[in-house]
């Protein structure tokens, strides 16, 4: 008679595989985070009007938000492909 089949236990390798991509993933999301906060933090300073007259973005600060961000993530780009060495 055959032994019945036990479910083996992960290899050390496997685990530390695990941990090593769950430091990548959070270092990652700390990246994006930061990525984030930084982006609307320099946008924020350079398109509103500190005086809130309006609940709502008017039509000047709207235009400046979308080129700030859209200029902000081109040179996001840029610097992640020197960075990279994908020039």
């Amino acid at each position: 008679m055959s032994s019945p089949v036990e479910p083996r236990a992960p290899l050390p390798t496997d685990v530390d595989e695990r941990a090593k991509a769950f430091q990548m993933a959070q270092a990652e999301m700390d990246y994006r985070v930061d990525l984030y906060t930084r982006l609307t933090g320099v946008c924020f300073d350079k398109c509103m009007d500190h005086k809130y007259k309006d609940g709502d973005l008017n039509v000047g600060e709207n235009s400046c938000v979308d080129r700030c961000a859209a200029k902000y993530w081109q040179c996001v780009g840029i610097v992640g492909q020197l960075l990279g060495g994908q020039q």
